[in-house]
């Protein structure tokens, strides 16, 4: 039976994850802080420290990937169309001599990955706010798509 005290230092690991809307990296560096500070007292706390960091891993890793998809994509896209004319109007900024026909399925797996970063990020959201409910109950959670870099 877990204490209250556990209950409250696993919810908090997972939601500490959250902080890295405010502090770069402090997805990372809160909830190995918190986890690395009660591992040895409870082995609740150290199961949700441990999912904790292996979901942001995880995520790191997914995000990785897509980046190295979708930004080679654009940056050839783009050079590969540099003898653009970029035009100012008033107010319109209008660019002539773009070719999209030629380069539409690149620019679509680009896009692609563009949308499932987005996607990841949302679904992120809502895993950590569900496993901190979890954890607040006494609940044992393991996240979906997780690989154990932490065992």
């Amino acid at each position: 039976m877990e204490t209250t005290s556990e209950r409250n230092t696993a919810t908090f690991t997972h939601l500490s994850t959250l902080s890295q809307y405010i502090i770069p990296f402090g997805n990372y560096i809160f909830p190995i802080i918190i986890w690395s500070s009660y591992k040895d007292k409870s082995e609740f706390v150290n199961h949700h420290g441990k999912q904790t960091l292996n979901f942001q891993l995880s995520l790191l890793l997914y995000t990785l990937v897509l980046a190295l998809i979708a930004i080679p994509i654009f940056v050839s896209v783009i050079l590969q169309n540099i003898p653009m004319e970029a035009v100012f109007n008033d107010h319109d900024f209008v660019i002539r001599n773009f070719n999209f026909e030629g380069n539409i399925g690149l620019l679509t797996i680009g896009a692609t990955a563009v949308l499932l970063f987005c996607l990841l990020k949302f679904v992120e959201f809502f895993l950590v706010i569900y496993a901190s409910i979890k954890a607040s109950n006494g609940e044992l959670y393991k996240y979906p798509l997780t690989i154990p870099f932490i065992k």
